[in-house]
């Protein structure tokens, strides 16, 4: 059996990971075939990685597979927190629901807070750009008078 938590296997792509995972629970592309409702050739093809198949599939496949559908699709830096965090998500989850409210509160205002700083930077790198045009034209009008004055 496979370490699914292992780097090599979040490291795969989605044909090696389907493989990977069919084998560890020892079916054959015929016995995940028929539990998924599917074809073998179309096993064969997702397993090659000719053929990708559509969200319904992912889910019969998940659930053949006994994993999440994040787990077959999503590579690790793709999907969920770090270690890191998702040990505090853990130890937050062990705290009082009046506890978890502060923590939540805390977070919906920093992920605001970011969201905003991010629009306020996007809204003004145009006009940073439109002013600096703008000043860039003037400059050449004034440069332009200035030469027609002395013409």
């Amino acid at each position: 059996m496979i370490a699914l938590s292992s780097l090599a296997f979040l490291s795969m792509n989605f044909p090696e990971r389907l493989a990977t995972l069919r084998k560890a629970r020892g079916l054959t592309q015929q016995a995940l075939a028929d539990q998924v409702d599917i074809a073998v050739l179309q096993v064969h093809r997702y397993e090659g990685g000719s053929s990708q198949p559509t969200l319904d599939v992912i889910r019969r496949l998940a659930i053949a597979l006994g994993v999440s559908a994040d787990m077959l699709v999503f590579d690790e830096s793709e999907r969920g927190p770090s270690d890191a965090l998702r040990y505090q998500f853990e130890t937050v989850s062990r705290m009082s629901e009046h506890e978890q409210e502060v923590v939540r509160e805390l977070l919906d205002a920093l992920i605001i807070k970011n969201q905003v700083s991010g629009a306020l930077e996007r809204v003004a790198k145009p006009v940073a750009q439109a002013n600096t045009q703008t000043s860039t034209a003037a400059t050449k009008n004034k440069k332009l008078a200035a030469s027609r004055v002395k013409a």
